[in-house]
């Protein structure tokens, strides 16, 4: 059984930095692709970032490209993703999850049946 924690959330100011990590326990995590979505009070889950199990393919949402990146560490069995210049729009819980996708490639809709219990993420203005 996958089990992921995220960690590294709090509260930054406009502009500031954040690094969020997901920690992953379980057998065979480094082959799976793993992404961040994130859910703000009252709105819809979104999808943030993904990136595949040998960390060679990334994608990102439109409304974090240039400002966040996703990598992972498989000997650490940790996903991170930096987060620089945040805006008050960003403030969310933040998850990570885990699919069952093997290969060098990742999208939104592959399905994650792994989830961790999320970070909260608030950037004042």
């Amino acid at each position: 059984q996958l089990k992921l924690v995220e960690s590294g959330g709090g509260q930054v100011q406009f502009g500031g930095s954040l690094r969020l990590s997901c920690a992953a326990s379980g057998v065979t995590y480094y082959q799976y692709a793993i992404a961040w979505f994130r859910q703000a009070p009252g709105k819809e889950r979104e999808a943030i970032s993904c990136i595949s199990g040998p960390g060679h393919f990334t994608k990102y949402s439109d409304f974090v490209k240039g400002r966040f990146t996703i990598s992972r560490d498989n000997v650490k069995n940790t996903v991170f993703l930096l987060m620089s210049s945040l805006k008050p729009e960003d403030t969310a819980i933040y998850y990570c999850a885990s699919s069952t996708h093997l290969g060098d490639y990742c999208d939104f809709d592959l399905d994650f049946g792994s989830w961790g219990q999320g970070a909260q993420v608030t950037v004042s203005s």
